[in-house]
């Protein structure tokens, strides 16, 4: 039995294999904080570790980060694949099984906005559909409260906006 460290990151590295899109890291810690794993704190450690090896790699939104595994991490896996018990592989299977549309969709709608150069913010919106950008919307506006508010608005709007756009530009 692999020591209790190395037991969480293959976990992790295991819940990243399983799915063919990237996790957050309220996904990952909520699996692991709900089976009672483990606290927070060591999830946080093994992610970190994880990342500072370089078998996950990070990507990051002013709200968010979502977590990929790498080529190296599912190698790295791949030579462990009894160190993780079938009772965790089931429970990992059923946690996607159960919350897949709802983590999916988390994962798909993207928000984020940065300053210009020219002094304003822009405002950067994507809905996502496996590695696929259905829509991807950059709105300039004058503060950082406007682009803020637009982030915001787009996680609770994406489908109307999405929807009114499509129906307009297909008329």
């Amino acid at each position: 039995m692999a020591d209790a460290s190395t037991q969480y990151k293959l976990i992790v590295l295991y819940m990243l294999d399983q799915v063919d899109f990237p996790l957050t890291n309220t996904q990952i810690s909520n699996f692991m904080l709900d089976k009672d794993y483990t606290t927070y704190f060591t999830v946080q450690k093994a992610i970190s570790e994880l990342i500072d090896a370089g078998l996950m790699r990070t990507e990051s939104t002013y709200n968010n980060t979502h977590y990929y595994i790498t080529p190296a991490g599912r190698e790295t896996l791949s030579y462990f694949p009894d160190k993780i018990s079938e009772a965790i592989k089931s429970d990992v299977l059923s946690y996607f099984a159960e919350n897949h549309m709802k983590l999916r969709q988390e994962v798909s709608i993207v928000a984020d906005y940065y300053k210009t150069t020219s002094q304003e913010y822009a405002a950067h919106c994507q809905l996502k559909e496996r590695s696929h950008s259905l829509i991807d919307l950059t709105v300039t506006v004058k503060s950082k409260a406007e682009a803020e508010a637009i982030c915001s608005n787009w996680k609770a709007q994406h489908e109307d906006v999405y929807g009114y756009l499509m129906d307009l530009l297909l008329r």
